[in-house]
Formats: C-alpha cells, sequence, structure tokens
C-alpha cells in the first residue's frame, strides 16, 4: 500500500526549517505533496509561482516530492489528491495549540486523513518565515537559515546584501 501526504503551508519564503521537514517527510511516506497555499490576500513577498519554482529547485534531488499550489480548504486539495495524511511542523507550545485546533477541524471535515506532527530540527526550531522576511529587510543575516536559491532571490526582491 502506498502512502502519499501533504505538507501544506505559504512557505513564503521556503526555508531550511521547511526542507528539513520535506527531507523527513520524504523517508516517511512514499510521495509527498508540498502543497503551497495561493492566498494573495496575505500579501506575499514571493508569488505562488516564484515559490513553486524555489520549492521544486530546492526538493529535486527528492524524487518522491512534487509541489503543487492550491487554494481554498486544505482538506479537499488533500482529498483530490487521495493522500491519507497531512504533515505539520511543530516548532512550539504557541505552535501545537493552533496546529491541535486545526487538526481537530480537519478531522471533522475528513476524517480519513490523518495529521502528522513533527518537530523541525533544533537548529531551525526558532525560525518563520515572517520573522526571516522582517530580520532580512532590516538587513540581517539569514545566510544557513534558506536555501542559496531562496537567499538570492530575496537579495533580489527586497534589495538588502
Amino acid at each position: 500500500m502506498s502512502v502519499s501526504a501533504l505538507y501544506p503551508g505559504t512557505f513564503d519564503p521556503p526555508t531550511n526549517g521547511h526542507l528539513d521537514l520535506v527531507e523527513r517527510g520524504a523517508r516517511l511516506f512514499d510521495h509527498l505533496i508540498v502543497a503551497i497555499l495561493s492566498n494573495p490576500g496575505k500579501d506575499p513577498l514571493f508569488t505562488a509561482e516564484e515559490r513553486v519554482e524555489m520549492l521544486k529547485e530546492s526538493t529535486a534531488a527528492l524524487k518522491n516530492v512534487s509541489v503543487a499550489t492550491f487554494d481554498g480548504l486544505m482538506v479537499e486539495f488533500a482529498r483530490k489528491q487521495g493522500v491519507s495524511a497531512v504533515l505539520r511542523g511543530i516548532r512550539a507550545i504557541s505552535d501545537y495549540e493552533y496546529e491541535f485546533q486545526m487538526a481537530l477541524m480537519n478531522r471533522r471535515i475528513a476524517p480519513e486523513i490523518e495529521t502528522v506532527f513533527l518537530q523541525p530540527a533544533g537548529r531551525y526550531s526558532f525560525v518563520s518565515s515572517r520573522m526571516l522576511k522582517e530580520v532580512f529587510s532590516f538587513g540581517g543575516d539569514v545566510s544557513g537559515l534558506v536555501p542559496p536559491n531562496v537567499l538570492k532571490r530575496m537579495r533580489g526582491r527586497i534589495g538588502a546584501s
């Protein structure tokens, strides 16, 4: 039996913490779909298409990983993809509280889809895309926290070095 999972998020920008979870999820599941939420209302730094490109570049060596975009309810997209699990990262207790509530709502809507929580590697447990963008916009060094291809695009977009 083949087990597929969905790893949803905005990934704006993709971080090394995200990639840590993608790599580990790729070992746990036969197929992992990195699903980028296309939500222009959030005023993203990168378009959904740019985030797809960055994630495809960053995960090219993982043959059982694909990248897609979605809007609307994540569990409906998960159903359409035929996955049996949703992968979510938990960095801190505050993440757990939100993610636990979301998992319970998702279970109510789609009881056939399980939520699997993973903690990122300790060196990335404090990293969030929002924090990275803020630090970078003030000239802070985020190298080592994002893949080189993402850092290059951030430099081009924000204009910091």
